[in-house]
C-alpha cells in the first residue's frame, strides 16, 4: 500500500533530483498579460528549476498583486528581468548561451518529444490569445509543438509551459546512467 511522502521525505527525494540535475533552463514569456496565468508560470520555472526568466511584451510581472495567489512565493525564487523587445529577450538567452526554442504551432515545428532539447535551453511562451508574435518567432533557433488528441485545439499558456519544462527536465532525467533512478546509489 502506498502512502503519501512527509514533508521530510520530500526534501530528500527532491535534494536527490536536483544532485542529478546539471542542464540549465530559461524562459521567455512574451505578452502573458493575465496575473494568474504568469503566476502559475513562475510557480512551474521554479519547480523545474528554471535558471533565468525572461518577459517581454506587455507581459504581467512577478510584482503584480494577483501574480503571488497562483505563484505562491515562488517569484521571489526567480531570476527574472523585464524586456523591451522579444527580440531582446532571444539575444540575452543567446548571450547568456541558450539555444532558445518557441512553444508554438508553426508549419516547422517538431512534435515536443521529438524537439531539440538537450544542452541549455530556452523555452519560448507567447500570450494567451495569439500565442508567440512573428518578431519572436523570427528570432529562435526552433520551433516545437504539444501534440494534442482531443477535440480542443489549444492548451492554456501556464499548462503548456509546465508541460514543455517537464519534458525538458524528463529528457535529461532519462539519460542519466540509471534511467531515472534518482536514489543516487
Amino acid at each position: 500500500m502506498s502512502t503519501q511522502l512527509r514533508p521530510t521525505d520530500i526534501k530528500r527525494l527532491n535534494r536527490r533530483w536536483r544532485r542529478n540535475t546539471h542542464g540549465r533552463i530559461g524562459l521567455i514569456v512574451e505578452s502573458v498579460t493575465q496575473p494568474f496565468n504568469l503566476g502559475s508560470i513562475l510557480r512551474s520555472s521554479a519547480t523545474f528549476g528554471v535558471e533565468h526568466l525572461w518577459l517581454t511584451g506587455n507581459s504581467a510581472e512577478p510584482t503584480h498583486p494577483q501574480v503571488g495567489k497562483t505563484a505562491l512565493g515562488t517569484e521571489r525564487k526567480l531570476d527574472w528581468r523585464k524586456l523591451r523587445t522579444s527580440g531582446e529577450a532571444v539575444s540575452a538567452a543567446h548571450e547568456e548561451g541558450f539555444s532558445v526554442v518557441a512553444v508554438e504551432l508553426t508549419r516547422d515545428a517538431a512534435p515536443l518529444h521529438e524537439a531539440a532539447l538537450e544542452g541549455d535551453v530556452c523555452l519560448a511562451v507567447g500570450a494567451e490569445d495569439h500565442g508567440c508574435s512573428p518578431a519572436l518567432l523570427s528570432n529562435v533557433d526552433a520551433t516545437a509543438y504539444i501534440p494534442q488528441v482531443g477535440q480542443v485545439g489549444s492548451l492554456n499558456v501556464a499548462v503548456a509551459t509546465a508541460i514543455a519544462l517537464a519534458e525538458t527536465r524528463r529528457r535529461e532525467w532519462q539519460s542519466l546512467p540509471n534511467g531515472n533512478d534518482s536514489s543516487g546509489q
